[in-house]
């Protein structure tokens, strides 16, 4: 089991990795060697998220979740295999973490009778400004 929060825990089984040829540095290991990690993570399926967290993890993931509800992690900074499926564990966990916070409630603030009155003074002045520009035609 990985733990997300005190709450929310996901199966190993959940996660499937798959490697692949990274491209960058290396020289020829990067020919020979499947270093780059792409992990999945079946959001829409997953018994371990919450109705919430599922709603708001395929919101953040964007892109990177799949029409099926898979989310697909690729991490290919490291040259090594063991770092990159590091770091995108640690990224799947972090993308879980950030949905997993419920989004703060709005709430509604009243303009103070100040601000109002300074907006509408300002709304005037230029105002006045703009009609001193016009040009009058019965002047010209």
């Amino acid at each position: 089991m990985i733990q997300i929060t005190p709450a929310i825990a996901i199966s190993e089984s959940e996660i499937s990795e798959e490697f692949i040829r990274a491209s960058g540095p290396g020289g020829q290991n990067v020919n020979k060697v499947a270093s780059a990690v792409q992990l999945r993570f079946n959001v829409a399926q997953s018994p371990s998220l919450p109705a919430g967290v599922r709603e708001r993890l395929s919101r953040l993931a964007g892109k990177r979740l799949n029409a099926d509800g898979v989310l697909i992690i690729e991490a290919r900074r490291y040259r090594t295999q063991a770092q990159n499926r590091k770091d995108a564990l640690d990224r799947l966990i972090a993308l879980i973490r950030q949905a997993a916070q419920p989004p703060k409630t709005r709430i509604k603030t009243k303009p103070s009778r100040a601000s109002r009155e300074r907006r509408l003074e300002a709304k005037r002045q230029r105002s006045t400004i703009k009609r001193l520009r016009r040009s009058d035609p019965e002047v010209d």
